[in-house]
C-alpha cells in the first residue's frame, strides 16, 4: 500500500494542486445541484472539500493520511473556512448512524476494489433522499490510450462498478474516456478516466 503520509510529507499540497478538481467545479455549477452538505472521501490536502466549504456547504472530509489532513486543516484556516476533517481508513471508518449528507464526492480514491466498494456503498447509505454521489477516477486501461494512473488494474474504475454499487440510484452522468488533467505535479497530461454522477431516490 502507498505510504500517503510519506508522500504528503515529501510533496505537500502541491502533489495534486490547490485548485479543486474540474468535475467537482462542474457539478457544483449545475442548476439541478442544490446540496447544502457534502462528504468528501479521500480528500487528501483538502482542495475539494475546501472549495465546497467556500461555496457555503457544510463539509466533512475524510482521508487516510494524518499528514494530508494536517495540511488540509492549515489551508482551511488560511482560507477562512471550516471543514470537519477526519483521519480514518475507509476500510473501516463508520460515521454516526444518523448522519446524512446531501452529496458525496469520491475523487481519485485508488485503493483495492473491496475498500472502494465499501466507500461507495457507505456514502450511498449516508446520503439524504435525493442526495448526489459524484466520482472521478482513473479508468480501466485498455492498452490503447494514455497510461496515466496506477499500474495495478485492481485500483482502476469502470462504469459497471458504479452501476452495480449504486443499484437503484438515478443515473445523471456516466463517462469513460480521455481528458487532460492539470492538477499539481502528479496529474499532468492526458488520462483515461471515469466520471460518474447519480442521485439517490
Amino acid at each position: 500500500m502507498v505510504d500517503w503520509d510519506k508522500r504528503y510529507a515529501e510533496a505537500d499540497a502541491s502533489m495534486f494542486g490547490r485548485a479543486p478538481n474540474n468535475y467537482v467545479v462542474q457539478t457544483l455549477a449545475r442548476p439541478d445541484f442544490a446540496a447544502r452538505s457534502a462528504l468528501c472521501l479521500a480528500d487528501g490536502a483538502g482542495r475539494n472539500g475546501r472549495y465546497l466549504a467556500q461555496a457555503g456547504l457544510a463539509v466533512t472530509g475524510v482521508d487516510l493520511s494524518r499528514v494530508g489532513t494536517d495540511l488540509a486543516i492549515a489551508q482551511d484556516d488560511a482560507a477562512g473556512v471550516t471543514v470537519e476533517r477526519v483521519t480514518a481508513d475507509l476500510a473501516d471508518w463508520q460515521p454516526p448512524a444518523d448522519q446524512r449528507w446531501d452529496a458525496a464526492f469520491l475523487i481519485y480514491l485508488h485503493c483495492e476494489r473491496t475498500v472502494r466498494r465499501r466507500a461507495v456503498e457507505l456514502a450511498a447509505r449516508h446520503l439524504a433522499s435525493g442526495g448526489w454521489f459524484v466520482a472521478e477516477g482513473f479508468a480501466v486501461d485498455d492498452g490503447t490510450g494514455p497510461r496515466m494512473g496506477p499500474p495495478d488494474p485492481d485500483l482502476r474504475y469502470a462504469i459497471a462498478d458504479f452501476d452495480h454499487w449504486l443499484a437503484g440510484f438515478e443515473l445523471i452522468e456516466a463517462f469513460s474516456g480521455i481528458i487532460r488533467l492539470d492538477e499539481g505535479a502528479k496529474h499532468q497530461g492526458l488520462a483515461p478516466v471515469v466520471r460518474y454522477a447519480a442521485r439517490k431516490p
